[in-house]
């Protein structure tokens, strides 16, 4: 025992020597960790900004703006972007949470460089060309589309709906086919503007990487960046999210009932959020959880059942999940 706490002490120690972050003038943050013997390097622009920073209004628009970041920037083409981090063999991609939108791509260590310039291209030069934004509208009304037809995503939408009624943590990230096309460029740019600024961005990469380099690099593209002049429009409902809680459910024909109960939850920093984690694993996170061995093996009830403890700086869930047939929904639920 002594020897593995020793083990893992060095082990700790030397991971925390390998991570460096600096802060520039303006605000970006630079975070990485050279992790040796690799040659590829995952890097990313993280934005601290997402779908609950919208007012009614914008709902969508943090989606929608990680869209369009790829159509185009006064120096590339939307072609152009994918090409530069595809011709040498490199990932391009980006998400959108309610918290935080994200912009990512892995390299070969020598395409550092061509990666963060593509990366921060996107995030501070987007142009917003009108026929791309109608043209990137329908795409998303697609995928709109898309979560509609699928029985997971409804019951997912529904339950932060129930769980934080008139807050925008309780609207779909992705937005509504309303919301969605009434959505203006002028809008897109305020936007940004106001949730993409200095102090909310960083700059973070793990693998082969030059810290220095890396350093210099995103303060030639960002260090100018100037902090944000326009209201802070975040929360547009005012106070922070208070869990409600209530029953609801879709009326659309699926070939089985999905079931999600939710729970109020613990945040990020509260204290007991890691327990949350642990407790989850052990009551649905695997096949010899309570969940699985109770609902699925001892009675049959269901093919897929499993819990998660999910959370955000100020609030969180706690949800247990089962997909069964429309005559043992009751049985199910009870369980």
């Amino acid at each position: 025992m002594t020897t593995t706490t020793a083990l893992n002490e060095s082990s700790m120690q030397a991971r925390e020597e390998r991570v460096r972050a600096t802060t520039l003038d303006n605000g970006v943050r630079i975070v990485t960790e050279a992790v040796p013997h690799v040659m590829t390097t995952a890097l990313g622009v993280w934005i601290g900004a997402g779908a609950r920073d919208e007012a009614l209004a914008e709902h969508g628009i943090s989606h929608l703006l990680e869209h369009m970041a790829f159509k185009g920037t006064k120096s590339r083409t939307a072609r152009e972007i994918v090409e530069a981090i595809e011709d040498v063999g490199g990932d391009l991609n980006a998400a959108t949470s309610l918290e935080q939108t994200a912009y990512y791509a892995r390299v070969l260590s020598e395409d550092v460089p061509v990666a963060i310039d593509v990366l921060t291209d996107i995030v501070r030069h987007p142009l917003f060309d009108g026929e791309e934004l109608t043209r990137e509208k329908d795409v998303i009304l697609q995928e709109i589309a898309a979560t509609y037809d699928s029985p997971d995503d409804t019951v997912y939408d529904l339950a932060q709906a129930a769980s934080f009624r008139d807050h925008a943590i309780g609207r779909p990230i992705i937005g509504t086919p309303e919301s969605v096309t009434a959505i203006s460029k002028s809008q897109l740019q305020s936007f940004m503007s106001r949730a993409y600024g200095p102090d909310a961005i960083v700059v973070s990469a793990a693998g082969a990487v030059d810290h220095d380099a890396l350093v210099a690099r995103v303060d030639a593209a960002l260090g100018d960046l100037p902090k944000p002049t326009l209201t802070d429009a975040s929360d547009a409902e005012g106070d922070a999210p208070q869990f409600v809680g209530a029953a609801t459910a879709s009326d659309v024909p699926f070939e089985q009932a999905h079931i999600l109960l939710s729970l109020d939850g613990p945040a990020y920093h509260a204290p007991d959020f890691f327990a949350s984690q642990v407790f989850s694993s052990l009551f649905g996170g695997g096949m010899s959880s309570r969940l699985f061995q109770e609902v699925r093996e001892k009675r049959g009830l269901c093919y897929s059942i499993y819990s998660t403890a999910w959370a955000m700086t100020d609030c969180g869930l706690f949800m247990m999940h089962a997909a069964t047939g429309a005559d043992t929904v009751s049985e199910t639920a009870d369980v």
